[in-house]
């Protein structure tokens, strides 16, 4: 039926969401979630029948599924998750802020995680084809269940601080 999993370093052990969670906020059946477990795609830790999805795994579901619905295929997919994976071993604490401004940018062959606008406007500008764009930081409020900021806002209610007097 399942193989065990082999054991993988730790990136985010505070919080884990379960298959019903991972579902709702990443917008796939739990028939989904299953058949990517299955294909390796993403293998969260299993505890008896129930799946357990670490952080940067809820992360990488919902990265899969927006670029899913935009068309993108899993075989082109993939590429992007081993690159996602290798960034995020050495910009974990950034990349999963919910105040992260990395944004995921493909073709489908070549990726790119960036953070500043000026070079995201640049790699759209340069591009031979069309440009997937995924907000991490929008998936990860999104997994955190904190409310998008507007821009410029000093809280989460997207109304500016005023001074007291």
């Amino acid at each position: 039926m399942f193989r065990t999993k082999q054991v993988r370093r730790d990136l985010c052990p505070a919080r884990t969401y379960n298959t019903a969670d991972v579902a709702g906020l990443a917008q796939v059946t739990l028939r989904q979630l299953q058949w990517w477990d299955e294909r390796k795609v993403v293998s969260p830790q299993h505890e008896g029948y129930r799946r357990s999805y670490r952080l940067d795994e809820a992360l990488e579901i919902a990265v899969i599924a927006e670029l899913r619905r935009k068309g993108v295929s899993l075989q082109k997919i993939r590429p992007v998750l081993r690159f996602l994976r290798h960034e995020m071993r050495g910009r974990l604490e950034d990349v999963l802020s919910p105040d992260s401004r990395f944004h995921l940018l493909t073709d489908g062959k070549s990726v790119h995680l960036e953070d500043r606008h000026e070079r995201i406007i640049d790699l759209l500008k340069s591009a031979r084809k069309p440009m997937f764009l995924v907000s991490i930081g929008d998936q990860v409020r999104r997994l955190e269940g904190i409310p998008r900021r507007a821009p410029g806002s000093e809280t989460s209610s997207g109304l500016p601080i005023r001074a007291a007097g």
